[in-house]
């Protein structure tokens, strides 16, 4: 061996051992990273998944959960059951038809009366007084008549014998003309007068009850005014008044028999019988206006009451129902929010029937099938996604 290659020999050795050293070192490096790495992902991930978690929960929760119901059939009435008014046979009220004062009244509320019978006596001076100055104007104008048809009557003779003209004779026969007409008006007036007078007397034109006064002794009385004495009533027969719904229009013909029923004789059935009807839907209301008699000459009925009318002809539809708390009173009107397939809600304009508390009767809106929202939100808006609560029996089964 050279001295050459001695002198070489040991940094050879040296540098193959740092190289080594260097790897160890890199390698140390590489694990401590990956330590450093796994360390920080088993801290940072279960954050990460509360956070999706919490995300996920956050989204569930802004979907608001609902509780929904289907309209139910309600029950169908055993026929077609409708308001109805209670009137009298002949109602009208009785006005003077001769000023004055009232001298006394014969009749108060209640009383049952015959046609013709006295209600009351009006004093009439001044009318009175008319009919005397009428009757002297009468006296004057027959005077007049008897004088000018003397006149006229000699007027005749002359004219014959041609010692007044025709002229003359002719204007003496028009005298005769114009006092005799005179008269017959101061006559006519006189008959005007009594006639006038005769109505100080106040009479019932139809037997019937007085079903007001509204009058006394002494009070002055004006004819042709607006103030009523009396108001007579025929109460032995009933006219009742409907409006049927134009679903059932077609149904009701004249002659068809009905039932009255009063909310305060809930035992007692009135038979009654239609008699006319308006021929014509109401475009208000789209009703046909009904009228039916009915017997009264037990006077149980009283007229003005509110009654009710069944026909038992003519079946009734059984009208959907739905909770009352599931209904919105808004400006649109009553609405109800139903949930679509896609469980989106639909704000949905009802009309609403008959009030039954909790229940209420919706005669257009709605289906059997629709899936109506209970106690829906007073911010609920069409549009708007909801979850549908899963009812509690399911969940206990599952």
């Amino acid at each position: 061996m050279t001295a050459t290659e001695t002198d070489h020999t040991p940094s050879k050795i040296g540098s193959s051992l740092g190289r080594t050293t260097t790897g160890r070192l890199l390698g140390l490096a590489v694990v401590v990273v990956i330590v450093v790495l796994v360390a920080a992902w088993a801290g940072l991930a279960p954050r990460w998944r509360q956070r999706a978690a919490l995300e996920v929960q956050t989204r569930e929760l802004a979907v608001p959960t609902v509780t929904v119901v289907t309209p139910t059939p309600g029950k169908a009435p055993p026929g077609l059951l409708l308001s109805a008014e209670i009137k009298p046979w002949i109602e009208t009220p009785i006005y003077a038809r001769a000023s004055g004062y009232l001298k006394r009244w014969l009749v108060d509320i209640g009383a049952h009366v015959e046609a013709g019978q006295l209600l009351a006596e009006i004093e009439t001076p001044e009318l009175d007084q008319q009919l005397d100055q009428a009757r002297q104007e009468l006296l004057q104008a027959q005077a007049a008549t008897a004088m000018a048809k003397l006149t006229a009557e000699r007027s005749a003779k002359l004219v014959k014998s041609q010692s007044i003209t025709g002229e003359e004779n002719d204007k003496a026969q028009t005298d005769l003309n114009m006092k005799t007409a005179a008269a017959g008006a101061a006559a006519a007036n006189i008959r005007r007068l009594e006639q006038l007078q005769s109505f100080a007397r106040v009479t019932a034109p139809f037997a019937g009850t007085i079903t007001a006064r509204k009058t006394d002794t002494g009070d002055l009385i004006a004819a042709g005014g607006t103030r009523e004495l009396f108001r007579l009533a025929q109460l032995d027969k009933l006219r009742v008044y409907v409006r049927v719904p134009q679903t059932a229009a077609l149904a009701i013909a004249p002659g068809q028999i009905a039932e009255l029923l009063i909310p305060e004789l809930p035992k007692r059935v009135f038979p009654a019988k239609v008699a006319t009807t308006a021929g014509e839907i109401s475009p208000d209301s789209r009703t046909l206006l009904t009228e039916l008699d009915v017997d009264n000459s037990g006077g149980e009925i009283l007229a003005g009451s509110y009654a009710q009318v069944r026909f038992a002809q003519t079946k009734g539809e059984a009208a959907l129902t739905v909770p009352a708390n599931t209904l919105l009173f808004r400006a649109e009107g009553p609405q109800v929010g139903v949930v679509r397939p896609d469980n989106s809600v639909e704000l949905r304009s009802v009309t609403l029937g008959r009030d039954f508390g909790q229940t209420v009767e919706v005669n257009a809106g709605l289906s059997s099938k629709d899936r109506v929202i209970l106690n829906p939100s007073d911010s609920l808006v069409g549009g708007a996604t909801v979850r549908i609560a899963v009812p509690a029996t399911t969940e206990k089964a599952k």
